[in-house]
């Protein structure tokens, strides 16, 4: 996901995704112990995609607290 795409989606989306993609990355990573992985590449997009999306959901947190003080 590009970080414009995330920067879009609410933070109930986003930890819907974050879910979905921890789901693909547990799938990803049980073949890769079998030896039957087609994109290893993918792990790595991941790992990418759930960091943009832990990143905008902390900036928000952070954002939301400041405002309320």
């Amino acid at each position: 996901m590009k970080i414009a795409d995330v920067n879009a989606l609410s933070n109930d989306e986003l930890t819907a995704r974050a879910q979905e993609l921890r789901h693909e990355k547990l799938n990803l990573r049980i073949q890769q112990q079998g030896g039957r992985i087609e994109r290893p590449s993918r792990l790595t997009e991941i790992r990418k995609s759930l960091a943009r999306i832990e990143t905008v959901l902390t900036q928000r947190r952070r954002q939301q607290a400041a405002q309320a003080k």
